[in-house]
Formats: C-alpha cells, sequence, structure tokens
C-alpha cells in the first residue's frame, strides 16, 4: 500500500462538531455515505465497494466483494464514499458528526501505522487508510465487552478521523499499568494495549449500582481514547424519557401548568 494522501483539515464547532479537509490537485478523501455535509464545486464525488483504497484491485470480483464484506461485518456501510479534488488550487469539503460529541484526529503514523477502535467511530480518512476487521480473540471481551467479537483496524500512514459521544479523553499508559472503564466508553486503542474485561467483585454493587457485571481492563504501554457519553447510554436515556412521557401523556408533566391540564381551565370547550 502506498502513503496515503496528505490532507488539511480545520475542526469546527464545540459539541456538535464537523471538520473541513483542504485537497491539493489529485488528493482523496475516502468517508461513510451521508457524512458529507458540503464541498466545492470542483471536487468529483464517486461510490465505491469497500473503503475506497483499491487495495483488491487486479483480484477480481472476489477481492472486491471480500473487502466490502469485511466493512459489512465491522458495522459500516457496503459502499464507500470518494471525493478527489480535480482543480489546479486547493478545494474544501466537509464532514459532519452524526450526533453530539467531538471529532478525533489520528494520524496514524503517530502509533505504529494502525489503531483499533469501535465500530461505528469511524468518520472519513485520506485515501490510502485501510478500514479492516478486528477480532477480539478472548470470549470474555467478545462477549461482555460492550463492543462484540468485532472491532475495526485502521492501517496506513496518514490521518484518519473518529467521532465519539461527549467528552474526549487521551490517556498513556505506562507498561503494566491498568486502567478500569465502563464497557461503553472505549473509543479507540493502540496495537500494545491488552483488552480485556474484569467481573466488578460485588454482586451487590453490580445488580444494584448501575455499572453492569463487567468493567473493562485496559494495560499498557500505549494510548487509549475514551468516550464520556457512550450513543448506546444517550440512546437508552432518549427510549426511557420517551417511554415515561408517554406513560404520563395529559398529565401535564414537564408544563408550567403542572398537572392542571388544559381541559381542567376551560372546562369542556
Amino acid at each position: 500500500m502506498g502513503r496515503a494522501h496528505e490532507v488539511d483539515y480545520q475542526i469546527f464547532g464545540d459539541d456538535i462538531q464537523f471538520v473541513e479537509i483542504g485537497l491539493d490537485y489529485g488528493e482523496t478523501i475516502v468517508a461513510e455515505p451521508g457524512a458529507m455535509m458540503y464541498m466545492d464545486s470542483n471536487i468529483e464525488m464517486d461510490t465505491v465497494f469497500g473503503d475506497g483504497n483499491n487495495q483488491n484491485a487486479g483480484k477480481g470480483l472476489k477481492g472486491i466483494l471480500a473487502t466490502a464484506g469485511k466493512r459489512v461485518l465491522t458495522g459500516e456501510n457496503l459502499f464507500s464514499t470518494t471525493f478527489t479534488n480535480r482543480a489546479n488550487d486547493k478545494k474544501v469539503i466537509a464532514f459532519a458528526a452524526p450526533y453530539p460529541g467531538k471529532i478525533i484526529p489520528v494520524n496514524l503514523l503517530d502509533y505504529g501505522g494502525q489503531i483499533i477502535c469501535q465500530r461505528d467511530s469511524y468518520l472519513c480518512s485520506a485515501k490510502g487508510i485501510s478500514v479492516n476487521i478486528a477480532f477480539q480473540k478472548k470470549i470474555g471481551v467478545g462477549f461482555f465487552g460492550g463492543e462484540g467479537f468485532i472491532m475495526q483496524r485502521l492501517s496506513g500512514d496518514g490521518l484518519a478521523f473518529l467521532h465519539a459521544g461527549g467528552t474526549i479523553i487521551k490517556k498513556e499508559l505506562n507498561p503494566n499499568e491498568m486502567l478500569k472503564i465502563d464497557t461503553g466508553c472505549l473509543v479507540a486503542i493502540t496495537g500494545q494495549v491488552n483488552y480485556d474485561v474484569q467481573f466488578t467483585g460485588n454482586v451487590k454493587s453490580a445488580i444494584f449500582g448501575g455499572e453492569g457485571l463487567f468493567l473493562a481492563t485496559l494495560r499498557g504501554p500505549g494510548t487509549v481514547w475514551l468516550q464520556s457519553l457512550p450513543f448506546s447510554r444517550m440512546a437508552d436515556r432518549i427510549f426511557e424519557a420517551g417511554r415515561r412521557n408517554g406513560n404520563d401523556a395529559g398529565k401535564g408533566e414537564g408544563s408550567l401548568l403542572g398537572n392542571i391540564g388544559l381541559g381542567n381551565i376551560f372546562g369542556n370547550d
């Protein structure tokens, strides 16, 4: 695989961000379908199977389908969208985050050429970055680690952009230093980090403490990225709020009138 395209970028916003990427002539950015926010008129858009990096060029239909199939297993779309600058001067394109959170720019060259991330965190990358499967070999991690047996492995020597919920923190772990986290808060780790799960050790806390039966353990050396608001947690809260509001329909919950309905004020009119 050749060198990834070198692109410039600027991130805008705070809680709901988007990234604007500058492309010189011939440079290409690869993204998930539907992530594009706006682009200059001289940028050419194309839809391709797989990750858009032509790694299976010359391998025929079987190689193309293999790449596309891997993307489906990692939770990504069957297709990728490529955006290439066909103008002689620099042009820009922007990609928006799918839900409140932060966009994380990662230069894979700074982390040994690869990172492993949760399945839905990939937003876009420079052409030349490969998106592949990272299998969890430990049964406990697969069942109880919050990400299942399949995660994403991003490989290459250029920029990739991830997205995660809430506030993002990056931690550097020393050799044998261990960090315990909620299983849903993991965004990405470098290849040397040992990822495992551990029973909370206290049945009462596991049942009534709200933290679940297992915690994820990350042991260094390496770099880890954590999110404060996993999308699954946010979705659960929204669902629960909707369910409560549905059960309380007509009770005036959340209004200045309290439990006095409009029908009580105006009678039967």
